[in-house]
């Protein structure tokens, strides 16, 4: 990937990921920004001197800037004079396989998409799904002057072990101990971060998202795969070799969808994508197998596609409340693409949960990039997890 200066990068991060006291100063300034140092102070717990030199260091890498308009302290001394993020200078790459297309992207440090393509699969090999996405990335960076790109984060489904940034299973895709950060980093020259996309975006929600500031998170991903993610005091629970999440042999009560598995009624094989496109076909609605065709149908007034989306966003709900019942988070975030266009899908989901929790319920807070985000939220969980991770000598 061609550029014109060797950029600051985030460097590989050891297994613990627990939040730093320079991570804490930098979120604050993520979340109140422009905010003046004695206020991140009073927001940490931290002294005054620690978040001078974090903010100094800050500045030094081009994280962060001072704002423009000083402001007034209580009239006694010199004006305040807030930080802010900077959000001008870098970019991460954000790569999301999926089953039928990659989503590329490139990101700004708040986690806005700033350039995405699609890339659709010829075939889903993994030597050439990731030339094509690093190829696909080299062409955003060179369609944006400037942008100085930080690493590169990459979201995909099924199992994935984020250590040591490998695609252990993906059945959907045929992919087994795929060494994705390897591959990647050996063509793109920048650091490769990878986990599953339902982790991603739990913390894209907890960084940028409406749900910043629960206490505990659920996230569930309803696509062609479908799995889930659950944070606690702002920690994304992994388990053993990233292996948490894996709910798609779920059995779903009332079901009638034969499974891989040989059973019939599994969680994937009720609600995946395919199902709902190919009931779709059934009932005459659509002749592909794209999702986004049944809403289109349904925006347009056909009742057969108003129903599979309704139907299946209940169904959605009834998961949900399986999995509430089990996790008792505080906030549970839904990404599925009923829920995300049609308001009565979001209250036939609501209405799955049911009554006593349905306020706990949101829709995914990226509707217009979930995907670009999932990918280059990877990357920015590395960055604000330990910012100094970034290399002065190389800015």
């Amino acid at each position: 990937m061609p550029r014109t200066e060797a950029p600051p990068v985030i460097a590989p991060t050891p297994t613990s990921r627990r939040r730093t006291s320079a991570s804490v100063v930098l979120r604050s300034v993520l979340e109140h920004g422009p905010v003046a140092r004695s206020t991140i102070a009073r927001l940490t717990g931290l002294s005054p001197a620690s978040v001078t030199d974090y903010c100094s260091r800050f500045t030094e890498l081009g994280l962060i800037r001072e704002s423009a308009a000083p402001r007034q302290s209580n009239g006694v001394g010199r004006p305040h004079v807030p930080v802010d993020l900077d959000d001008t200078r870098f970019v991460v790459g954000g790569v999301h396989v999926a089953v039928p297309y990659t989503t590329v992207a490139l990101l700004d440090l708040r986690g806005r998409v700033l350039a995405r393509r699609e890339l659709k699969h010829e075939h889903t090999a993994p030597g050439p799904v990731l030339a094509r996405a690093a190829e696909g990335l080299a062409a955003l960076l060179a369609g944006s002057p400037g942008c100085r790109p930080l690493g590169v984060g990459v979201a995909v489904g099924g199992w994935v072990d984020r250590d040591s940034g490998t695609v252990v299973e993906h059945p959907l895709l045929g992919w087994r101990e795929v060494a994705v950060r390897e591959v990647l980093g050996a063509r793109t020259g920048l650091p490769v971060h990878v986990d599953g996309h339902a982790r991603a975006l739990a913390n894209a929600e907890r960084l940028f998202g409406q749900a910043r500031g629960s206490r505990s998170l659920l996230h569930l991903f309803v696509g062609n795969v479908v799995d889930a993610a659950f944070t606690t005091n702002d920690e994304v629970h992994h388990g053993p070799r990233s292996q948490a999440g894996a709910i798609a042999h779920l059995p779903v009560p009332g079901g009638t969808e034969p499974c891989e598995c040989g059973r019939t009624g599994c969680l994937q094989a009720e609600l995946s994508e395919r199902t709902l496109c190919r009931r779709a076909r059934q009932a005459g609605v659509t002749e592909g197998v794209n999702p986004m065709h049944v809403v289109t149908a349904a925006a347009a007034g056909d009742p057969e596609a108003v129903r599979l989306l309704v139907e299946r966003a209940g169904a959605v709900g009834r998961a949900v409340r399986l999995l509430l019942d089990v996790l008792n988070p505080e906030t549970v975030v839904v990404t599925e693409v009923g829920t995300i266009h049609r308001a009565d899908c979001l209250a036939a989901l609501r209405e799955g949960v049911g009554d006593d929790r349905a306020a706990s319920v949101m829709p995914t807070s990226f509707p217009d990039g979930v995907l670009a985000v999932a990918g280059g939220a990877v990357a920015l969980d590395v960055l604000y997890r330990d910012p100094l991770t970034l290399s002065p000598e190389r800015s």
